[in-house]
């Protein structure tokens, strides 16, 4: 008789019986305070053995600092409160102390040297050294063992530069078992995945589940939750507000959000009137061919237009041209030998260079605002007036008054959640991140603004927040084109749909015609 993954992990969960009742590691009134702000404010979090327990919470409500806190990152005496690991009280001076534990962490920013191949990685700070030499050939074999553990079939020698993320993560997992882990901590492990690796990377860790290994999850799909959680803590504003245990009664997604927000969200998206214009932008004959392999066109014959106080929706799988075809129409940013004609307010723009394309009146938000959307180690304030200095500057001076004030109005109208305009964006949580990324190109006071994937990495309070002002840019009568990988997110929030597929649009849905269902028709039948 064959079970499926679920049903063996719940099967252990029987067999372990008292064994699943123990707690492996419990957190006590953990309090971390920062200069001006207190990031945990007597924490909770109690672990069993052998369970998956979710983590969540807002975008800055203090997950990731907690696990900062569990790891060693931030050592013993820098924050109150209790460690206990298998009942003992431990105090980490360092990340090395708790993976000498067991305890280990993957963040969401991969720690992985992509030109060293999967073994040397796998044992990079763990060498298997005989006499102070090397052994590679153990070496070789224990990662052939691990390899095999999470489902993968490189060879140990592949480098990891030549892997895909979702391969890079699986990676990471076979990096934590070959340190012996009892309990593994997971920072949006699936944020940047396609849907296929993301489940088999959720495969995984109910393998391990039915090993007897604890996970820690951090995720803002609560879709994951429901297909592997156990048990759920919830945190808001750096204090642990519930726990909820996922075999003893019936959550919904509606509980948990209520838990993170503090508030019923009757409505995941925010309703809107939508009073549509004139044809703002108008794209003919859009055609583009690869930067590097010049006989390759990645663009074929793209047209479609964008009205005043639209919100325009562009669907398609990973790998479609979405992307592609928004970096190229922003100031030909992507491709060579770009062709077709774009009109904006009736007159033919040119769009040949990101200043241009700004001057025309169009803007773009990356789908990675921390390498292509900000500059990290700038504050708010610079950030928000980089897309248009000449408005805060002359003699070419940065009148730095101004600009403080610009930056403090956006940071209010957007309600960016920091203490001062001051604040270095990478100290910022992703949707807060988000907020200047849009404050920079609002202020270049574009006609039409390109989203692409504007909520990715945010939790579901900040996305509300996106949503709203999305809306009051139709409202105020912009164009909006909304590049995204949620097909819900484009059902809740755009009038139309254009449908991409291998470079190319092969379909058009008014959102009152729209569904999942035939979006796919659409892509598969194309």
């Amino acid at each position: 008789m064959r079970y499926s993954l679920r049903a063996k992990a719940g099967i252990a969960r029987l067999l372990m019986g008292c064994f699943m009742e123990n707690i492996i590691l419990e957190m006590r009134s953990i309090t971390k305070t920062f200069p001006g702000v207190k990031a945990l404010d007597s924490v909770n979090l109690k672990v069993r053995s052998g369970e998956i327990h979710a983590l969540v919470g807002e975008n800055g409500a203090g997950k990731s600092t907690l696990m900062k806190v569990l790891s060693g990152v931030y050592p013993h005496g820098s924050y109150d409160g209790d460690i206990l690991f298998n009942n003992e009280t431990v105090a980490f001076s360092g990340i090395r102390d708790s993976e000498a534990k067991g305890i280990i962490i993957i963040h969401q920013e991969l720690a992985l040297v992509s030109l060293l191949s999967i073994a040397e990685n796998l044992f990079l700070g763990n060498e298997n050294v005989e006499g102070g030499v090397i052994n590679w050939p153990k070496t070789f074999s224990r990662t052939q063992d691990l390899l095999a553990k999470v489902g993968l079939k490189e060879s140990p020698s592949t480098l990891v530069g030549q892997l895909g993320v979702g391969k890079q993560q699986l990676v990471e997992i076979a990096k934590a078992l070959a340190k012996d882990v009892k309990l593994l901590i997971l920072d949006e492990p699936t944020a940047a995945l396609q849907e296929n690796d993301s489940a088999k990377l959720l495969d995984l860790l109910l393998e391990l589940k039915a090993q007897g290994i604890s996970s820690i999850l951090i995720t803002h799909k609560l879709n994951e939750i429901s297909r592997v959680a156990d048990s759920i803590t919830v945190i808001r504003d750096g204090a642990s507000v519930s726990t909820l245990d996922c075999h003893a009664q019936n959550i919904s997604e509606e509980d948990i959000i209520r838990d993170m927000v503090g508030r019923d969200m009757a409505h995941r998206y925010p309703a809107r009137d939508s009073h549509l214009g004139k044809t703002l932008m108008e794209v003919r004959g859009w055609n583009v061919w690869h930067a590097d392999a010049l006989d390759r066109q990645m663009l074929h014959d793209i047209e479609f237009t964008v009205r005043a106080g639209e919100v325009v929706g562009i669907a398609g799988l990973m790998g479609s041209g979405r992307t592609e075809l928004a970096m190229s129409l922003f100031g030909q940013s992507y491709g060579k030998n770009v062709q077709g004609e774009v009109r904006l307010r009736g007159e033919i723009a040119d769009l040949s260079t990101v200043p241009k394309a700004i001057k025309s009146g169009l803007a773009y938000v990356t789908e990675d605002r921390k390498e292509l959307g900000l500059i990290l180690e700038e504050t708010i304030q610079t950030n928000t007036t980089l897309a248009n200095l000449p408005r805060v500057s002359s003699f070419g001076i940065i009148d730095e008054n101004i600009e403080r004030q610009i930056s403090e109005d956006y940071r209010q109208a957007l309600n960016i959640r920091t203490p001062s305009v001051f604040q270095k964006v990478m100290n910022l949580s992703g949707g807060n991140q988000q907020k200047v990324v849009l404050s920079k190109w609002l202020y270049s006071q574009p006609d039409v603004l390109i989203l692409d994937e504007p909520t990715r990495g945010i939790d579901v309070g900040a996305k509300f927040e996106i949503y709203s002002i999305i809306n009051q840019l139709a409202d105020d009568g912009k164009g909006v084109v909304m590049i995204s990988s949620e097909m819900p997110e484009l059902l809740g929030m755009c009038d139309r749909i254009y449908v991409m597929n291998e470079g190319r649009l092969v379909g058009e849905l008014d959102i009152a015609d729209a569904s999942q269902e035939k979006i796919m028709s659409m892509i598969v039948k194309a």
